[in-house]
């Protein structure tokens, strides 16, 4: 398949790159198979770079591909510094990073290390005794007098989080699965040990880090119990609300204090490397923002952060300004990054539209809302092509997560089938596998890459348009952001850099609405989003449904 993809622009230069930045998420089991086995590897990723420079991104974020038993999907690493035989070697990785460099893209590696995979070296030899080297590695502590676990902590993934081990006779902490033992980061060795293996691929050249559930890191050295969360608002914020998990309040078991500490260790590290970056993940309930606040202030932390606040089911004017405003009033000198999809929650069309008709039209609407907003964004394989959740059977999960909690949450599988390329081909372009490692749905296959190429109004093109867009308008990227209060259910601010100040108004509704501009308000220019035309007249914005106006305004 030839298509016409081009690089769309030069890099930054300057250090803060990442502010304001495009990211585009690449799964890589599920992007592109080279050698026919079926997964996804990084010499197809590399294959498909140029595909992903042409709508003019910035950069990606690589999903985890090190050393791993694969028993969360290569979030339980037991290498970090070498690459899984699945993924391929070092030799691609090298070779990835030179053709994206090439193309104008920074690249982010996913940084696992709030926890290793109990086949991990240094588990091994910490389980083996209470003595050895390395036995104060990991969160281990005695039982209680009556044999249960050390406190009543709760595993994200269901059940306690606490495995028994034999040999040692103790306890070890895990957040997770029972196979991802947590590191103890009250031990410096640990720490010191986890940030040679950062500089590993620094000195490999890559440009940042997404760093998994950053705020996991330490946890309580007296092991108090976490009290009963009471804010049923809060409620399946970091865990589906079928996992008991949210019925906790987790004072104890994450989010400590010394995080902050270990963070300014992370980022001196960085620093001593010109232009890097790093994107925490903060899951913390009701408290994200504050947490976004401590890790992201005083520039010598964290760059940015992102929360799961625009990763639920609400797509509405109302939740979109609150979640905001909040991060403005909160986060006063630190940086967020957006997205609506992501590998772990359920794809954004399938949450945002029940109706197949709209959807279409909402999966447009949705990447100019994004791409208007404050901050970096993200997206994720796939949203480009308007995809939906896959529906799988129990029989095809591979999610440890979903087959848990069958048929209450289905997991992760729905959001990580594999990239579609070509109608004409078998699984849609991606493998030459008899099955790959997750079916590719037919209603995937027929949105392909080279089906919407030939679409001037694809979803896809119409991506690459918007994300041009935003390119071109300097208030886009790093811009001041000012919302307009209405008593209409419509999103409306200004964005504004120097002599350009924008007005986006969004209907997020499916019915007409009139917006009158505000009048200390003026009109200079229209400056239709791609794909949409509302009608202006007389000082008022008509809107049909799921539709935005955009215009310069002084």
């Amino acid at each position: 398949m030839t298509l016409p993809y081009a690089p769309v622009h030069k890099p930054q230069a300057q250090s803060d790159w990442w502010k304001g930045a495009v990211i585009y998420q690449v799964y890589p089991r599920s992007f592109q198979d080279t050698t026919g086995d079926g997964y996804g590897d990084l010499a197809g990723v590399t294959k498909r770079l140029p595909y992903i420079a042409s709508f003019g991104v910035d950069g990606i974020w690589l999903s985890p591909f090190f050393t791993s038993p694969m028993a969360d999907m290569g979030y339980d690493v037991s290498d970090y510094c070498n690459v899984d035989p699945m993924f391929g070697t070092l030799a691609d990785f090298d070779a990835l990073m030179a053709e994206a460099h090439r193309l104008g893209l920074k690249v982010i590696i996913d940084q696992v290390i709030s926890h290793t995979s109990d086949q991990h070296p240094w588990f091994v030899d910490s389980r083996a005794s209470r003595t050895n080297s390395k036995a104060d590695w990991y969160v281990w502590a005695n039982p209680k007098p009556d044999g249960t676990a050390p406190t009543n902590w709760l595993s994200v993934f269901g059940g306690p989080a606490w495995e028994w081990d034999g040999v040692r006779k103790q306890y070890y902490m895990h957040s997770f699965l029972a196979s991802q033992p947590d590191l103890n980061f009250h031990n410096p060795a640990v720490q010191d040990a986890l940030l040679e293996t950062v500089r590993f691929w620094l000195d490999r050249g890559v440009d940042g880090f997404r760093l998994d559930t950053v705020n996991h890191y330490f946890h309580d050295k007296l092991l108090r119990d976490n009290p009963p969360l009471f804010d049923e608002e809060s409620f399946g914020l970091d865990a589906s609300d079928v996992n008991p998990y949210g019925m906790q309040d987790h004072l104890y078991d994450k989010t400590r204090p010394e995080n902050v500490t270990f963070l300014k260790r992370f980022r001196a590290l960085l620093d001593e490397y010109e232009g890097r970056a790093t994107v925490g993940e903060v899951g913390d309930g009701a408290r994200s923002l504050k947490t976004v606040a401590a890790y992201t202030s005083g520039n010598d932390k964290l760059n940015m952060c992102y929360t799961f606040d625009l990763l639920g089911p609400d797509f509405s004017a109302k939740h979109l300004r609150a979640s905001v405003e909040t991060f403005g009033k909160v986060v006063t000198d630190g940086w967020v990054c957006w997205a609506f999809s992501n590998h772990d929650v359920v794809r954004h069309l399938s949450r945002f539209s029940e109706s197949v008709e709209e959807q279409v039209r909402v999966a447009k609407l949705a990447i100019c809302v994004l791409a208007s907003l404050r901050g970096s964004i993200c997206l994720y394989q796939g949203e480009e092509l308007g995809l939906t959740e896959a529906e799988l059977a129990f029989e095809d999960l591979r999610d440890p997560y979903g087959i848990r909690f069958w048929p209450a949450f289905k997991g992760r599988d729905g959001c990580r089938t594999p990239m579609v390329w070509e109608t004409g081909k078998p699984n849609a372009g991606f493998s030459s596998a008899e099955k790959p490692w997750l079916p590719v749905p037919y209603v995937h296959a027929m949105q392909a890459v080279d089906a919407q190429e030939r679409k001037p109004d694809s979803v896809l093109n119409h991506y690459r348009a918007v994300l041009s867009f935003r390119k071109g308008h300097g208030a886009l990227r790093d811009g001041d952001m000012h919302f307009i209060k209405t008593n209409l259910d419509v999103l409306a601010f200004t964005r504004q850099k120097g002599d350009e100040k924008l007005l986006f108004v969004f209907n997020l509704t499916r019915e007409a609405v009139e917006f009158p501009i505000p009048k200390a308000m003026r009109v200079t220019d229209i400056l239709p989003m791609p794909g949409f035309a509302p009608l202006f007249d007389a000082g008022i914005v008509k809107l049909e449904g799921l539709d935005v106006f955009c215009g310069g305004v002084a």
